[in-house]
């Protein structure tokens, strides 16, 4: 998984934050304060790295050279320490998988045990700060979404389809991740609905510090409805919990039935799959009952949508499940009980400063 890479790091950039390393702190709706610290890493590490070729012969006959880096770390410790993780992976045939070992990856210098120290301290960091965005959301009423797919699936197409048959239900806000541009968030900003978009560089997913900050920016009201856009990636994300109360995975019928064996580890963190732009299905090569039973196999308690957000077919049941999602205390007859009492309110404040005036 990309923990061990270190993706993005120092390059995210949430809208109207400023960047640089420094600690500082903000404050959450609830009026929790957390402080968040950017360091400035001045290490004094030497890596010195050399590599050795040597050939193996397949069955066909053909031979092939792999280079074996070596690589040195040395320290300002008593000790000399050098790693040497040799990895060598086999395959049968012309297949090789890398999935095998403890940290069920890959990284040219690191070794399975070193990854999987890495990969747990970073998740381990997200979750400490996902768990805060989690009572910040259930103390305030508002569900959120963390939808997931791979680029073109439709997300933001299905996102400003939802906003305006949502519209005057209840609030919604929106969070878009994407390594680069606005142009998601300007899109959702076009239907009226307030927009935080976070660019995160050279990473591929969002994480639950950046939703954090961007929670800030939006002023989010209660009883509504968050929405996070993650950057289109079916890996990595899968990893990331970022408070949300589902993941919700989009799979569009142009990219091919067996994508949740392919990537099964969002499928198995996601509730609910919803196929999109089926109305091209008469034109692509696309099954239907097989994909559906492909994500079972890997998440049986996995719920299933149809839909198209172009046309509007299936969006009725969509809706419906955002609604039992919500509860029945954010359906719109007790939104509008809501707002008649908030108009209330604001009417005796306003009678009683007139009282107050005329005395």
């Amino acid at each position: 998984m990309c923990t061990v890479c270190g993706c993005g790091e120092g390059e995210t950039r949430v809208e109207g934050q400023p960047t640089g390393g420094h600690a500082h702190e903000h404050q959450h709706a609830d009026g929790t304060v957390h402080s968040h610290a950017h360091p400035h890493h001045h290490g004094h590490e030497h890596s010195h790295e050399h590599a050795h070729v040597h050939e193996h012969r397949h069955a066909d006959g053909t031979v092939h050279a792999h280079a074996h880096d070596h690589a040195h770390a040395h320290g300002h410790g008593t000790g000399h320490d050098h790693d040497h993780p040799h990895a060598h992976v086999h395959g049968q045939g012309d297949d090789f998988h890398y999935g095998h070992g403890p940290a069920h990856a890959h990284a040219p210098g690191l070794s399975q045990e070193r990854m999987v120290r890495i990969e747990q301290d970073i998740l381990g960091k997200n979750n400490a700060y996902a768990e805060n965005n989690r009572n910040l959301f259930e103390t305030n009423g508002i569900l959120a979404l963390n939808l997931v797919s791979s680029p073109g699936s439709g997300k933001t197409s299905l996102l400003t389809a939802t906003i305006e048959r949502l519209r005057g239900r209840y609030p919604v806000s929106v969070i878009e991740g994407d390594q680069q541009t606005s142009n998601d968030a300007e899109r959702i900003r076009a239907t009226g609905v307030p927009a935080v978009q976070v660019n995160t560089g050279k990473g591929c997913h969002l994480d639950a510090h950046m939703i954090g900050h961007a929670v800030d920016h939006l002023k989010l009201e209660g009883r509504g409805l968050l929405l996070i856009e993650n950057v289109g990636n079916l890996v990595c994300p899968s990893a990331f919990d970022l408070g949300e109360a589902h993941k919700v995975v989009i799979l569009s019928v142009t990219e091919g039935e067996d994508k949740p064996l392919k990537y099964p580890d969002m499928f198995n963190a996601s509730d609910l799959m919803i196929l999109n732009k089926v109305d091209l299905l008469p034109y692509v090569d696309f099954d239907v009952e097989r994909c559906i039973e492909y994500a079972r196999r890997i998440n049986p308690r996995l719920e299933v949508l149809q839909l198209s957000a172009r046309t509007g077919e299936g969006m009725d049941a969509w809706l419906n499940w955002l609604q039992t999602a919500m509860g029945p205390e954010a359906s719109p007859a007790a939104v509008e009980d809501v707002e008649a009492l908030r108009r209330r309110v604001a009417e005796l404040e306003a009678e009683l400063q007139a009282v107050r005036g005329g005395g």
